[in-house]
């Protein structure tokens, strides 16, 4: 089953959205997530005035990617002129919460007694100062899809549990008061100064909040390839977006295998059958999504240059250069196996010399 469109085997549709304000990039562990996010970012720095991508998995791949050392604030990377990149992880920022001062930790504190909000609350921090920079369009590369699934309840998570913090402080906001008073601790922990602080952090998480549910400002691409247990994940992934009203209209499926390379393995043979079974399910299933493929390559897609070649397929759907004439095949066969001879002969050098 082919795409007659060539628009809907690429991610064309998200550069021409002027609109869009969040780009989310996630799915299952190990499918190229981090590779796919660092080249929609890439390629929509050569559409807009500033991007920012952004990792929020706690097994930060991103500074491998671009083979450039990221922390938790915003660094350009190199070779470009508007491309910024930053990894964050939501538990350890709450963990080391970066202000030394009271009010924070006693934030930290209280954030600990209610499920589910310290990771929230570093979240909406996070959001707080992105939003400040004023960026055209942030990408996310998240974390594998349960993860990424807590991620996008935490507004929902915060207006409740924010919700309880403002009550909490009502009914003992007078004992707090005569409290801090009491040891002296001034008017940082006055009922104004925590009313305040929750009412700037709730106004920040309603609008962002909001804007994840505008299909206008925000996307969620997912990230397979062509085997069960991804498509399982994946279909997991859509419905729980449709769940949060979070829209996602593009899939990627990774590591595809074409039959060019006419290499004679029984074990390619049967991986290319069993991934084109996955492939017809994927488009079965998401008749109405833009749907790009990838090809498995023998190396990893890292660094500027390498992910500026590969950003090629995601605008342009990859055509295998298989060829129908016999005595091509055969050519294109016998220097393959020249090159594995060549590397084989090469291996056996250096066991014959460390053997001497």
């Amino acid at each position: 089953m082919e795409r007659t469109s060539e628009v809907e085997g690429t991610v064309r549709n998200i550069l021409e959205e002027e609109t869009l304000k969040w780009v989310f990039v996630g799915g299952k562990g190990g499918v190229g997530k981090t590779t796919c996010s660092s080249i929609i970012s890439v390629l929509l720095s050569q559409v807009r005035s500033s991007v920012l991508i952004i990792s929020t998995d706690p097994a930060h791949n991103l500074s491998d990617a671009f083979q450039q050392k990221f922390t938790h604030t915003p660094i350009l990377v190199n070779g470009f002129t508007n491309l910024y990149a930053m990894e964050v992880d939501p538990v350890a920022e709450q963990e080391n919460p970066s202000g030394s001062d009271g009010m924070e930790k006693w934030f930290s504190e209280l954030a600990g007694a209610i499920p589910g909000i310290d990771e929230a609350m570093s979240f909406a921090e996070m959001l707080k100062l992105v939003q400040t920079l004023d960026y055209s369009v942030i990408v996310f590369d998240t974390a594998p899809t349960g993860h990424t699934l807590r991620l996008l309840q935490f507004p929902s998570v915060l207006e409740k549990g924010l919700a309880k913090m403002m009550s909490l402080k009502s009914k003992f906001g007078g004992l707090l008061n005569q409290m801090t008073r009491m040891f002296g601790m001034g008017d940082d922990f006055g009922d104004d100064a925590i009313l305040g602080r929750l009412e700037g952090m709730k106004d920040v998480i309603e609008q962002v909040n909001q804007q994840f549910k505008d299909p206008d400002m925000t996307t969620f691409v997912c990230v397979c390839i062509p085997e069960f247990l991804s498509l399982y994940e994946t279909e997991r992934l859509v419905q729980q977006l449709a769940k949060f009203e979070i829209d996602t209209h593009n899939i990627i499926i990774n590591q595809v295998i074409h039959d060019e390379e006419d290499v004679e393995s029984k074990l390619l043979q049967a991986r290319m059958k069993m991934q084109q079974k996955y492939l017809n399910q994927f488009y079965e299933l998401y008749d109405d999504f833009h749907i790009t493929k990838l090809p498995l390559l023998p190396e990893e897609v890292t660094g500027v240059e390498a992910l500026k070649a590969f950003s090629k397929h995601f605008k342009t759907p990859y055509q295998p250069s298989c060829s129908t004439d016999p005595e091509e095949r055969l050519e294109r066969r016998v220097l393959g196996l020249k090159q594995q001879l060549s590397e084989a002969e090469e291996q056996l050098a250096i066991i014959r010399k460390e053997k001497a």
